[in-house]
């Protein structure tokens, strides 16, 4: 039995090993992430979507709150999230179907390149609008 745990504990400490990955298990890794992170973000944002019910002051006191710079910034890392997750599940998808199979590392990087240039485009009209 307790070689089973320590077998277990080995494979989830190996998981945070970077050493040695190739660009499929970035991308994997990648997936999770953002996949955990933005199922947390839809919790907190029923959450926050609460403060609805505490009238139009509360509600106020939120918008102005959700305006500050440290507010942007997640807005920042939540579009992040989505363009990773999306775009690098389109590519999971066409590899399913079988498509691009033999250029999915090429595929990978031109949907990053994608969604480094619209989080780009997105931070500037979050910190200039």
């Amino acid at each position: 039995m307790a070689s089973f745990e320590h077998s277990k504990a080995r494979r989830s400490v190996c998981w945070f090993d970077v050493r040695r990955r190739r660009l499929g298990m970035w991308a994997y890794a990648l997936n999770r992430i953002t996949g955990i992170g933005l199922v947390v973000y839809l919790y907190l944002h029923l959450v926050i979507l609460s403060q609805l019910l505490g009238g139009a002051a509360s509600w106020d006191a939120f918008v102005s709150l959700a305006r500050s710079p440290f507010f942007l910034t997640l807005d920042v890392i939540l579009i992040a999230g989505i363009l990773i997750h999306g775009l690098n599940g389109l590519r999971v998808a066409l590899m399913g179907l079988g498509l691009g199979m033999k250029a999915h590392k090429a595929i990978f990087g031109a949907l990053m390149l994608v969604a480094a240039v619209a989080l780009f485009a997105a931070a500037l009209l979050i910190y200039g609008g």
